[in-house]
């Protein structure tokens, strides 16, 4: 068996919080619940409009100096527009289920993400966040399963993080089966089949207009225009959500010593500089679980108003976004096998 890099910490004593979910949510301003259609679109379509005037740009230059600069521009704007469908999928868009949906499509179309599969695994995550053994994604691999695994899992499920969203879409996380393109997939209730199929379906018009546009203008057009952003968007989705759930000092619970309020709190909030306001505030993450419904533009009034109650239970990150990763990338690998409150430990592939 591989020894961690690092001595392991003592098993943790489980406690219960000494606060609870009405208490957290009597100390928000209760406009931060409510949601604005109109200013909830001026944000997707400002999106709109940023990713409209970047390939207008790139067209217009058409320069291989800028292709680089482009990608990563509209790539980050690509994952903006991905939380915006985000929204949409938890509801905090609006009041409107139709503008919801019709807005979730649009904005997770674009990007090859079908929207109400992705919805609906997304839901089981937030209802089992930091459950060992329920939760959806980024959850820690236990031991012995960690012993099992083959070099190749192990490379790609731990050197390759950054690359693994469009493999999740089709195969899930390790020990999970289905695929969010399926209706059939456990994932979903037999009264979403046709949700999911309304998604897959979104989604398989959109490869076949690429495929014909790169029939039309050739691989370097798709290159260009196309597969440079989605790369660097599966990287920034990737980066956060891994930074999100994996941090060495976030506890996981199993069994009887997880509750919903615990594990929304195994989770940390993150500074992005400059790119907070670009993709929507999404690293002010601790109230976001709490309170899954509450619009993006509320979460910082909402996080500076509960930080007195949660006290030490709310986690922000000191270190910049590189060493975080870095944090998580080396340390992050396995839990124990038993244990009600357990901690990420290192080991070397």
């Amino acid at each position: 068996m591989q020894q961690p890099m690092t001595s392991p910490r003592p098993e943790p004593k489980v406690v219960d919080l000494p606060f609870t979910l009405k208490d957290v949510r009597e100390a928000i301003p209760p406009h931060c619940f409510e949601s604005s259609a109109i200013r909830s679109l001026a944000y997707f379509f400002w999106d709109i409009f940023v990713v409209s005037v970047l390939y207008a740009i790139a067209n217009y230059l058409d320069s291989w100096f800028f292709w680089p600069i482009f990608w990563v521009m509209q790539g980050t704007m690509f994952w903006a527009l991905f939380v915006i469908g985000h929204d949409c999928g938890h509801g905090s868009f609006s009041r409107y289920k139709w503008l919801n949906n019709l807005v979730g499509h649009l904005s997770h179309t674009a990007i090859l993400v079908p929207f109400h599969g992705w919805r609906i695994s997304h839901r089981t995550h937030h209802k089992n966040t930091g459950n060992i053994d329920t939760d959806e994604s980024w959850y820690p691999i236990t031991e012995s399963k960690y012993n099992q695994m083959s070099w190749l899992e192990k490379f790609a499920r731990f050197k390759l993080v950054l690359f693994l969203y469009p493999i999740y879409l089709f195969k899930r996380s390790p020990g999970r089966k289905g695929s969010h393109f399926h209706p059939d997939s456990d994932l979903f209730r037999p009264s979403e089949k046709w949700d999911v199929l309304t998604s897959t379906i979104w989604c398989t018009s959109m490869i076949a207009l690429l495929g014909f546009l790169t029939y039309q203008f050739g691989f370097i057009w798709l290159l260009k225009y196309y597969l440079g952003p989605y790369i660097v968007f599966v990287i920034w989705l990737d980066l956060v959500t891994f930074l999100h759930h994996s941090d060495p000092d976030v506890p996981w619970y199993r069994g009887k010593d997880w509750y919903f309020l615990k594990g929304a709190l195994s989770t940390v909030d993150h500074d992005y500089g400059f790119i907070n306001d670009i993709h929507h505030n999404i690293g002010t993450h601790v109230a976001h679980h709490i309170f899954l419904t509450m619009p993006h533009y509320h979460l910082k009034t909402a996080t500076e108003a509960i930080k007195p109650i949660l006290g030490e239970h709310y986690r922000k990150s000191d270190h910049s976004i590189m060493e975080a990763f870095t944090r998580g990338y080396n340390n992050c690998y396995v839990v124990p096998d038993e244990g009600g409150k357990v901690y990420y430990e290192p080991r070397e592939i």
